[in-house]
């Protein structure tokens, strides 16, 4: 048997709530070219200039709001993640941030502590669709270490799994109960990306965002479309879940800046649908694995209050996977299957 390690790759946190772990926080994901994708100068003025600073003491108001005795959400749900799968996997698992702690580096050093003549690391980056200020710089910053050390260890990803069926089952079985309660609509929100974001990831140079209909028409840039493989994700579960199509909403949320996002907006959404009779909402986030700032604040409570300030009734979000047994189990085949060769998921 090979000597295998697996790492689950998630965004990461502050260190703490403190304005000055927040602001280091900003400035490490912000500066990312994969998340704000300007010439370094611009992005430094901008970023270190603008940005970190005011928005830093807001958003330590906001970590406040959501942050448990033993830490930020995210690490903290990820941590569970991993001790729900080790039982299952012969393999030592250990966890990663793209940004804060534990570094990539130090997963790295764990499992090579834990396996002798390591030879092999399964990377999970928990980033269900492919964005390149999401699931590519995870990947990007792991192959970096990885490659900046030298270690002698092969390297391997699994692939986004936005229509995976393990992953789709456990996403169905976990909405189903909160839809058995009379609703208006099902709003599913994802993480919003620029525009630009969606044509500089298109390999052909013609398709997205420039076709009509574009996520619906077949196309070899949908490998890298974040746009896309939401609106997949979305159809899979509304067929699974047989919810009509009269009940279905489709937004992102999470904008940052005055340009052009993906629409619909989320915020803009929760202020208008009680004015279109959607007064009793069921909200979801499936570009989240693991619930996090943006799902326990961002929507569970600003969302919320915006929603029934407009005139609605009923606000009900469905949590993420975090820890459910289907989800889990998802790992644990995905893991199996690259163990005994089946590497349809896999990338190297």
């Amino acid at each position: 048997m090979a000597k295998r390690g697996i790492i689950l790759m998630n965004l990461g946190s502050p260190d703490s709530t403190e304005v000055k772990d927040v602001r280091k926080y900003l400035m490490e994901f912000l500066m990312d070219e994969r998340v704000i994708d300007y010439p370094y100068i611009f992005r430094l003025l901008l970023v270190g200039g603008i940005i970190a600073p005011f928005r830093a003491p807001k958003s330590a108001e906001a970590y406040k709001s959501v942050w448990t005795q033993e830490g930020s959400p995210l690490i903290v749900l990820t941590k569970q993640l991993q001790q729900a799968l080790q039982p299952n996997v012969e393999e030592p698992v250990e966890i990663a941030m793209r940004y804060g702690h534990p570094t990539m580096e130090e997963a790295y050093e764990k499992l090579a502590a834990r396996v002798p003549d390591l030879e092999e690391v399964i990377a999970i980056p928990l980033y269900p669709h492919y964005a390149m200020s999401s699931y590519e710089t995870a990947v990007e910053h792991a192959k970096s270490v990885h490659k900046k050390k030298k270690y002698s260890f092969s390297l391997s990803f699994i692939k986004p799994f936005y229509n995976e069926p393990h992953y789709i089952s456990a996403l169905t079985e976990s909405i189903k109960p909160y839809l058995q309660q009379e609703y208006d609509q099902v709003l599913f929100s994802y993480h919003g990306l620029p525009q630009r974001h969606m044509t500089k990831a298109d390999p052909t140079g013609k398709h997205c965002m420039k076709v009509q209909n574009c996520c619906e028409v077949s196309s070899p840039a949908h490998a890298t479309c974040y746009r896309h493989q939401c609106w997949t994700t979305t159809q899979m579960l509304v067929n699974e879940l047989n919810i009509p199509s009269s009940k279905v909403g489709f937004s992102f949320q999470s904008r940052l800046g005055s340009e052009e996002w993906l629409k619909p907006y989320t915020a803009l959404r929760l202020k208008e649908l009680p004015g279109e009779g959607v007064k009793k909402l069921v909200i979801l986030c499936p570009a989240f694995v693991s619930d996090c700032l943006e799902t326990l604040e961002e929507i569970a409570m600003a969302g919320k209050e915006t929603f029934l300030h407009a005139g609605g009734e009923s606000f009900m979000v469905i949590p993420c996977l975090n820890v459910h047994p289907l989800w889990v189990q998802s790992l644990v085949t995905w893991v199996q299957d690259f163990a005994a060769g089946k590497r349809d998921m896999v990338l190297t």
